[in-house]
């Protein structure tokens, strides 16, 4: 009889976050960051009818990488339950750090069942406030851990050389032409440090907007809007010449 192959809890864990950061890494990458009037969500997406971001309330957005049916999923639940919670007590009761921690609660409870493959995603809950100072941003890895990030985050196949390059010359109180000439800086830079051009059209862009008059702050950019924010975001090169200089 043959002894049955044993594997550390400590090595089962390790494969199972290898697993999920690579299937996450074949994602195409994004970026979310804070400018002067919200916060605005980045991303290349050839596709127009498969989402990265969307609205989950009425000033909270999702953005997510990863395999689609996984974070669909998600992003489902998580509207099913911002509306129960908003219908059950009060539109204000629902918060994107609440949402965060529903968010956590599932994904970590899937990483570590054994019955299961662990989700290849990576999300990010915002949230705008009436003022900068009020902003939320949230990232939540594979493992259903919760991250609090300020000012700029990238999730996906290149995050951690785009959020080094982010870092470097995000700045508060940026204009949306700039951060999103800025984001689109970031994402076109390649793992060898070449630069690529991506046409708007292949660009998703959406924002969290405080000062809409409505409500719900969500809206996405397109179009011809989309093209002239990007012609006119020409104030962002002149700050990451500076940050060079430094």
């Amino acid at each position: 009889m043959s002894t049955p192959f044993y594997v550390s809890p400590q090595q089962a864990m390790a494969d199972r976050a290898e697993y999920a950061r690579k299937g996450i890494a074949r994602g195409r990458s994004l970026v979310v960051l804070q400018y002067a009037d919200g916060i605005v969500f980045v991303g290349e997406n050839p596709s127009r009818a498969l989402h990265k971001f969307s609205e989950i309330y009425d000033r909270i957005g999702f953005a997510a990488a990863g395999k689609y049916n996984e974070y669909e999923n998600l992003r489902i639940g998580g509207v099913r339950y911002a509306d129960l919670r908003g219908y059950t007590y009060d539109r204000g009761d629902v918060t994107a750090r609440g949402l965060a921690n529903v968010y956590a609660q599932t994904l970590g409870t899937i990483f570590s069942s054994a019955a299961e493959k662990p989700y290849e995603v990576e999300l990010v809950v915002a949230e705008v406030g009436e003022t900068p100072e009020g902003d939320q941003i949230y990232r939540l890895p594979h493992d259903g851990s919760i991250v609090d990030e300020h000012g700029s985050v990238a999730v996906g196949g290149n995050a951690e050389q785009i959020s080094s390059y982010l870092d470097q010359r995000h700045r508060d109180g940026m204009s949306l032409a700039e951060a999103l000439k800025l984001a689109v800086q970031a994402l076109s830079r390649d793992t060898n440090g070449s630069e690529r051009e991506i046409p708007a059209e292949r660009l998703e862009v959406a924002v969290l907007d405080r000062t809409r008059p409505q409500k719900r702050k969500f809206k996405r950019i397109g179009g011809a809007q989309l093209s002239r924010l990007l012609q006119s975001g020409g104030p962002s090169t002149e700050a990451e010449s500076s940050s060079d200089d430094d």
